[in-house]
């Protein structure tokens, strides 16, 4: 898989992609992430990437031509583009698992007061990691990256991720550790049987208590409700 991005603040990424798993998937060449300044493709004298809203209104938008520019430079038959906006479908790991299926992913990061409205015209789809505003995309498109790129063949062991939270619409189930006893809070018997089975159906039962309490309205999109 590739992936490139589409941002005002490459610095930002440093951190993310050379560090832990996404580091060691980039290394591997399980993944291959790019990540570009959308000001090397203005053609304004001055860098110039934004501009005051017509009609009047506060801070200043993104101008269509430089994104359109950067994104037919790296855009091939195989490419998605995705826009990160909060006006955008609200990702969940359904989507990551869609995600990590693709050959090539553009991620759009805006900034400032958001995009000049043609721009939507060149993307394929938009996406929100919630309902609540960002500075930018950058921090929504690093959520997509890691969430995406653990799921990729390799990255990381299967079952590791297909336990995960909200596979099938459940929360995880609990996890212990080392000592048995902690200050009165005991790691539960079952799971000091060895007895796979029951230790299956133990965590089974509780992803779905779990999910019951924490996040009902999960429950009745699984399939545990058919």
């Amino acid at each position: 898989m590739k992936i490139d991005v589409l941002t005002l603040f490459p610095e930002m990424y440093d951190g993310v992609l050379n560090s832990s798993i996404i580091k060691r998937a980039r290394e591997n060449k399980l993944v291959e992430i790019n990540v570009h300044n959308i000001r090397d493709f203005t053609l304004d004298k001055h860098n110039r990437v934004d501009d005051y809203p017509i009609g009047g209104g506060e801070g200043m938008v993104l101008m269509p031509e430089p994104i359109y520019r950067a994104i037919n430079h790296y855009k091939t038959d195989d490419s998605v583009v995705i826009m990160m906006t909060p006006q955008g479908k609200t990702y969940n790991q359904k989507m990551a698992y869609e995600f990590k299926n693709y050959k090539h992913i553009i991620l759009l990061c805006g900034h400032y007061e958001g995009f000049d409205e043609r721009i939507r015209s060149f993307v394929d789809m938009e996406v929100s990691i919630g309902d609540f505003v960002l500075t930018g995309g950058e921090l929504a498109s690093m959520v997509l990256i890691d969430s995406i790129t653990r799921l990729i063949d390799g990255v990381i062991e299967r079952d590791s991720h297909e336990n995960d939270s909200f596979n099938n619409n459940l929360l995880d189930y609990p996890v212990y550790t080392k000592p048995i006893d902690f200050m009165g809070m005991k790691v539960p018997d079952v799971l000091l049987s060895g007895h796979h089975a029951n230790i299956a159906k133990w965590r089974h039962d509780e992803q779905i208590k779990k999910t019951m309490l924490r996040r009902p309205d999960l429950l009745e999109k699984s399939d545990e409700c058919e």
